[in-house]
C-alpha cells in the first residue's frame, strides 16, 4: 500500500493551497482517509477526515480547510484556506479501515491507523 502526498508548499498567510493524497494497494472506497499534521516539537493533530460521504474536522481546520475524496481517483484532497502561519507543519494523509471519520479524530486511534503516507510540508509565513 502506498499513500503518496503532494501540493506542500511556501504561502503567504491568508493564502491557499491544495494539498493531495494518491493511494494505491488498497480498496479506497473502503477506507476512511485523513489529513494530520506534525509541527516541530509537537504531537501529530488530526486535521480533517473522511468516510463514505461523511466528514469531520478538528478544531483547527474548521471553517478553513475542506476535505473531500475521488473514489475514482483513488484521492484524498485538502483544500486550506485563509492559512496562518500556525497552520505550518508536515502533513500526512492517512487510510483507516475500521473507523469511522469522527472515530480518526482521537488520539487513541493514531495507533491504529492502517497506513500512513510520507507528509508533505506545508509552510506559511507571516
Amino acid at each position: 500500500v502506498q499513500l503518496q502526498a503532494s501540493g506542500g508548499g511556501l504561502v503567504q498567510a491568508g493564502g491557499s493551497l491544495s494539498l493531495s493524497c494518491a493511494a494505491s494497494g488498497l480498496t479506497f472506497s473502503r477506507y476512511g482517509m485523513g489529513w494530520f499534521r506534525q509541527a516541530p516539537g509537537t504531537d501529530r493533530e488530526f486535521v480533517a477526515a473522511i468516510k463514505w460521504s461523511v466528514v469531520y474536522y478538528g478544531d483547527s481546520a474548521k471553517g478553513r480547510f475542506t476535505i473531500f475524496r475521488d473514489d475514482s481517483k483513488n484521492t484524498v484532497y485538502l483544500q486550506m484556506n485563509r492559512l496562518k502561519p500556525e497552520d505550518t507543519a508536515v502533513y500526512y494523509c492517512a487510510a483507516d479501515r475500521a473507523a469511522t471519520a469522527q472515530q480518526m479524530a482521537l488520539s487513541s486511534r493514531l495507533d491504529r491507523i492502517d497506513y500512513w503516507g510520507q507528509g508533505t510540508l506545508v509552510t506559511v509565513s507571516s
